[in-house]
C-alpha cells in the first residue's frame, strides 16, 4: 500500500491509467433510533462500572473513548472519497493497493442493503478490504478487476465484521 497525497489527475497517471470511478462515504452513517443510544449509554456505564469494579482502568478509558467517537460520529457527516480502479491497481482516498499485492477480488451483491467489494491481499496482515459499490455497475467492476487478478467465487456473503456492523448500527 503507498499513501496518495491529493487524488489529482497528474498523480493518478503515476498508479496507471484510471479505468472506472465512483465515491463512497468515508465510513458508515447508520440512522439510529433514540433507543440505539440509550441501550449503548446503559451497556456502556455498566462496563464502566465493571471496569472500575475490577481495577481494569484501561478497559474503562477505552469504553469511554468508544462511547465518545461513536457520539461526535453521529453529528458529523462522513466525507465522500474517491475509488479509482487503475491499470496498476486500486485507489481509495489516498491509499493505492497494487494489483501484484492482491490474492483476490470478490464481489457480494444483494441489493439494496448488501453492495461490497471485497480485495483480499497476499499478506497475511493485510486485513481484508471492503469497499461499497453503492450505486457502481457490479459486473462493471468485475470485468474489469478480471483482467488483473482473480475473483474469489467461493465468498458468497459479507463478512462477519461488515454484518455485525450493518445489524448492530456501528
Amino acid at each position: 500500500m503507498k499513501e496518495l497525497s491529493q487524488t489529482s489527475s497528474s498523480e493518478i497517471l503515476q498508479y496507471g491509467r484510471a479505468l472506472l470511478t465512483w465515491q463512497v462515504d468515508e465510513y458508515l452513517n447508520h440512522e439510529r433510533p433514540r433507543s440505539w443510544y440509550v441501550i449503548g449509554a446503559i451497556l456502556s456505564v455498566a462496563l464502566i462500572i465493571y471496569a472500575i469494579a475490577t481495577a481494569n482502568f484501561l478497559f474503562a478509558v477505552i469504553i469511554l473513548m468508544a462511547g465518545l467517537i461513536t457520539l461526535f460520529s453521529t453529528f458529523q457527516s462522513p466525507d465522500r472519497i474517491e475509488v479509482i480502479l487503475t491499470t496498476t491497481g486500486v485507489v481509495v482516498g489516498d491509499a493505492f493497493y497494487e494489483f501484484k499485492s492482491m490474492k483476490n477480488f470478490s464481489i457480494i451483491y444483494e441489493p439494496p442493503e448488501i453492495k461490497v467489494l471485497y480485495l483480499d491481499f497476499l499478506k497475511p496482515w493485510m486485513p481484508l478490504l471492503s469497499v461499497p459499490l453503492e450505486e457502481m455497475d457490479p459486473n462493471r467492476v468485475r470485468e474489469i478487476l478480471l483482467s488483473f487478478c482473480e475473483e474469489n467465487i467461493t465468498r458468497q456473503e459479507e463478512s462477519l465484521t461488515d454484518l455485525v456492523r450493518r445489524l448492530y448500527k456501528l
